[in-house]
């Protein structure tokens, strides 16, 4: 028998205040990959952790790049202007497909979206050694095309989810992508430094490239687009999941959105400013923290690899618990989903504001480092804040709202590290903690309009048979 669970805060307001009946999950103990939503999540975490070393190796290679060593020139002689363009050029690739992936999941499924863009980053990065040393532009170039199939990634996630995620599981699911990048970086940063100092800056390339492209193969031969098409589900999994998603099979060829309605909406562009602010401390530390510690800090490369992962472990810790955490406080009605969004997110960006302000004025490697691993680790509790919030107001769209959503968030990925770079020209403490200044601003700013506007109500406009309503309406 099914037990009746009435569902309260998010659950209500992203069902329309409905009861609704569903079968007992079925219980595997610690065999997890009993359940398929669990492999689904696995790969996904795993896909997004080399997504992201593809992605930051280079942070940590410019370093080796372009620092003399002992009586050995760098092989590079960037200034930090051209570090900036380097750095940021994989972004005017990224931002202009975010858009592109969510589209394209809505209409052919997230898996070959996440898996070709993936896999195909990781076959160009295999090309990095050689463009580099042929042409600086060459690397710009490759950067770019990087981005652009490294951009329809994230989007495609909200379709997956919203065939796999069950509501009360939608918080520790969806996180799984973020935890994977950042845990990415974790272990990316350290070994990269260990890589360039052993075997030279080029095999970083190799490695990573060889690695995505294992990762491809799994996630291709072992991953479906639904519950209905994987080979591998059990019934009773089956059941439980198009049961508690109420599923309804549509045209994907056929599903319009209502674009005005979409883009007039106010908790739609709560998440926007959000994603924006807090994309932007993020990517600034994500490009500019191994730099920051070479230049302020002074540390050799290892150690600069080992201590700009730090950040990211805690990041990675907090971002999982949080998840739990949301998911715990929904499932038993502590709190209402808007809270719950609300909370995490204000608390994280106010959190991040204070520390950040702080890293500026330490006078200590200690305290400034401290700083800067508090600070990154509040971080995780925004991620099943405003970053899950797509999928309450509109689970269907939700791909296209967060194709969106990523495309302005990435911007700050353009704009930080060409800022960060005609600021930080004699790589002093003092030009740097305007660096700090700037993120904490722009933190503050996005916990004021989050706070005040956010909501997890689910939309008018977010049904599918919304736009059939118009056009019957319209008819008549």
């Amino acid at each position: 028998m099914g037990k009746k669970i009435e569902f309260k805060g998010s659950i209500s307001e992203s069902i329309d205040e409905v009861q609704l009946t569903i079968p007992k999950d079925v219980d595997v103990g610690w065999k997890f990959w009993k359940k398929r939503r669990n492999v689904v999540g696995l790969l996904v975490f795993l896909g997004f952790f080399m997504s992201n070393s593809l992605r930051v190796n280079l942070s940590i290679a410019v370093v080796v790049m372009t620092t003399s060593t002992g009586n050995v020139k760098p092989e590079f002689d960037w200034n930090s202007d051209l570090r900036g363009v380097i750095l940021g050029s994989f972004f005017y690739g990224y931002t202009a497909t975010q858009f592109l992936g969510g589209y394209l999941s809505s209409k052919i499924g997230g898996k070959k979206v996440l898996g070709v863009g993936i896999g195909a980053t990781a076959l160009l990065t295999l090309t990095t050694p050689l463009l580099t040393r042929t042409s600086v532009y060459l690397l710009i170039f490759l950067r770019i095309v990087m981005g652009l199939f490294e951009g329809v990634t994230f989007p495609s996630t909200n379709s997956i989810w919203a065939n796999w995620a069950p509501p009360t599981e939608r918080s520790k699911l969806s996180t799984l992508p973020f935890s994977g990048s950042t845990a990415g970086a974790v272990i990316a940063m350290p070994l990269s430094s260990i890589i360039a100092a052993r075997l030279g800056w080029p095999a970083i390339f190799y490695i990573n490239g060889l690695m995505g492209l294992i990762w491809f193969a799994a996630w291709m031969y072992f991953i479906s687009d639904t519950p209905r098409d994987d080979p591998w589900i059990s019934v009773s999994e089956l059941e439980y999941l198009e049961k508690t998603l109420c599923k309804i099979e549509n045209n994907k060829k056929n599903i319009s959105h209502p674009w005005k309605e979409m883009l007039t909406s106010v908790p739609v562009w709560a998440i926007f400013v959000a994603h924006f602010c807090g994309m932007w401390g993020y990517h600034t530390m994500v490009m500019q923290l191994p730099l920051f510690i070479e230049n302020v800090l002074h540390f050799e490369i290892e150690k600069t690899g080992f201590v700009s992962a730090l950040p990211y472990l805690g990041l990675t810790i907090v971002m999982v618990l949080s998840g739990h955490i949301a998911d715990y406080l929904l499932s038993n009605n502590y709190l209402s989903t808007t809270m719950v969004r609300k909370t995490l997110t204000c608390a994280s960006f106010i959190g991040q504001t204070i520390f950040m302000t702080l890293t500026g004025f330490m006078s200590t490697s200690v305290a400034v480092i401290l700083c800067i691993i508090i600070s990154f680790s509040i971080d995780g509790l925004s991620t099943p804040g405003y970053v899950v919030n797509y999928l309450d107001i509109a689970p269907q769209r939700a791909s296209i709202l967060l194709g969106m959503g990523k495309t302005i968030a990435t911007l700050p990925g353009i704009i930080s590290p060409t800022v960060t770079g005609y600021i930080v020209k004699n790589k002093t403490a003092e030009e740097w903690r305007i660096v700090f200044m700037i993120v904490s601003i722009i933190y503050l700013f996005g916990a004021i309009i989050y706070g005040t506007f956010a909501s997890s109500k689910k939309q008018k406009w977010a049904d599918e048979s919304y736009d059939r309503t118009k056009i019957n309406d319209n008819i008549l």
